[in-house]
């Protein structure tokens, strides 16, 4: 594990042999609080399965997954904490894996964060699953990147219209997008949690093939309830 000067903490699951790429697991939080976050909070502990399903699916043809713990909790108004904090991981990427493309995945926060990170020139893709966004939160970042939004329809932490609205004003400058729609599903990803998974991990393996030329094939099931085609899904 390496921890930065404020006390964010990066943990690295390594490939099987030399880093290809890089996909950044970002977790959520709060509107407002400086309380360190701690592994058993159940923000950075909701990000470990999507991690372990990137690790394994991706290890062997040169994926790595870093799984960053914020700072501090809150996204805290113009500080932006896990921002910062997604930066500096991004910094050390960048220094040691100067040419691989990154993958961001982030969820609620960690969403929003992963779509204001995106324009770091290494981030190939971003999955945000049920990220927090309003109606005026800026698409630039985005801008010649591939990016899937995953919300549930049930969500009452996040707002899924303010998800869809994104997508489309993010269409004009994004080199791809798409957003799902999970029906019945909520913000904590409990129901439906595998498809949440194999869309995200299939996403990112696509992405990942795309950017480096690796066998990483996602599956037909991905293939199935992503066509390449479609820009608006409900499952």
């Amino acid at each position: 594990m390496v921890q930065s000067s404020n006390g964010a903490i990066l943990k690295v699951l390594a490939p099987l042999g030399p880093v290809r790429g890089v996909a950044l697991v970002l977790h959520g939080g709060k509107s407002q609080s400086r309380e360190p976050v701690e592994s058993r909070h159940l923000s950075p502990a909701r990000m470990v399965p999507f991690a372990k399903d990137l690790h394994r699916a991706g290890r062997r043809h040169g994926l790595a997954v870093w799984i960053l713990r914020n700072s501090v909790r809150g996204w805290n108004g113009a500080d932006m904490s896990p921002l910062q904090d997604a930066r500096w991981a991004l910094r050390l990427i960048q220094e040691q894996h100067p040419d691989v493309p990154v993958f961001l995945v982030g969820h609620s926060m960690g969403g929003l964060t992963a779509l204001s990170a995106a324009g770091h020139p290494q981030v190939a893709a971003v999955v945000a699953l049920a990220p927090w966004l309003g109606p005026t939160t800026s698409t630039a970042a985005v801008a010649g990147k591939k990016v899937l939004i995953i919300h549930g329809t049930r969500d009452r932490w996040t707002s899924p219209a303010a998800s869809l609205t994104f997508a489309r004003r993010a269409a004009e400058s994004a080199a791809g997008i798409q957003y799902v729609a999970l029906t019945g599903a909520g913000h904590f990803m409990l129901r439906k949690v595998r498809l949440w998974q194999s869309i995200t991990t299939g996403f990112v393996l696509k992405a990942f093939a795309e950017s480096t030329g690796a066998p990483a094939v996602p599956s037909r099931t991905f293939a199935r309830l992503l066509p390449e085609s479609a820009l608006q899904v409900t499952l």
